[in-house]
């Protein structure tokens, strides 16, 4: 294996520092004894205890934490019929529906928010959690789609038709076969739904109705009066469970379904 060239090398590691040097020193700051945001004063850990004292941030938290769990649930259900429904069916408007289902993807936030929020006031829609979590899921279902369907071409149909053969039905094939080969991807976009619900601003901006703060609003409306250490303290632990989210996903992913092939070996 020839070793890479000096220059990509150098270019990559530019890149690393400019994606992730702003990241750790808002960590690092959030770390700052000053009250002030950039001037550093000492190690202290006190914006973070700060932060579990105040009840307004737990019960954004809180919130974010619920409406992200209920509407990535609800995306992955319907997530999961679309993505098989659309990976099986070869009709005349296969190819329209594939690209209607990921376009809430490329559409830009603050129009999806404008969109959304015209929308619940013309059907009478009160703002609130529910109208976040439909917000929510308008970009959660097409991420899902996109993660099970590419999951599913990896998937040898072989597997679905040896069970089909031994007399298997349908119901049988989709719980024993279909879905133990599909769980990786399952959490894989189930992870990266909650974690992008759970940063959502620009969408959760526009829908959100009163006493529905989420911990981006929250950070928001604190910047407001000025970067404070206590502000960098609650932007690291967002980042840094984003970030841990990401991973994970990413990791689950790249899981093989082994053990259903060694499973029905076996048997």
């Amino acid at each position: 294996m020839r070793p890479m060239p000096k220059p990509l090398v150098f270019a990559g590691l530019m890149t690393m520092l400019f994606l992730y040097v702003p990241i750790i020193i808002l960590i690092g700051l959030s770390f700052n004894a000053s009250t002030m945001g950039v001037a550093w004063k000492g190690f202290s850990v006190h914006w973070y205890q700060k932060l579990l004292a105040d009840s307004s941030i737990i019960e954004a938290t809180v919130n974010s934490l619920v409406i992200a769990g209920i509407s990535t649930t609800c995306s992955l259900v319907l997530g999961l019929g679309a993505a098989m429904g659309l990976e099986k069916w070869r009709g005349r408007y296969s190819a329209w529906m594939n690209t209607l289902i990921v376009l809430p993807l490329v559409i830009p936030e603050i129009l999806l928010g404008v969109a959304l929020l015209m929308a619940f006031v013309l059907w009478h829609v009160p703002l609130g959690f529910g109208s976040i979590i439909i917000g929510h899921m308008v970009f959660n279902l097409p991420l899902v789609v996109v993660i099970l369907r590419a999951r599913l071409r990896k998937l040898d149909p072989a597997w679905e038709d040896a069970a089909r053969d031994l007399g298997a039905t349908s119901w049988q094939v989709l719980w024993h076969i279909t879905l133990p080969m599909l769980r990786p991807a399952m959490v894989g976009a189930a992870l990266l739904s909650f974690t992008v619900s759970l940063d959502d601003f620009v969408v959760t901006f526009f829908v959100a109705g009163p006493g529905a703060t989420t911990l981006p609003l929250k950070v928001f409306s604190m910047i407001k009066t000025g970067m404070t250490p206590e502000v960098n303290a609650l932007s690291a632990v967002m980042v840094v469970v984003s970030m841990v989210c990401v991973g994970l996903s990413w990791f689950f992913q790249q899981q093989a379904p082994s053990s259903v092939i060694n499973n029905a070996q076996s048997s």
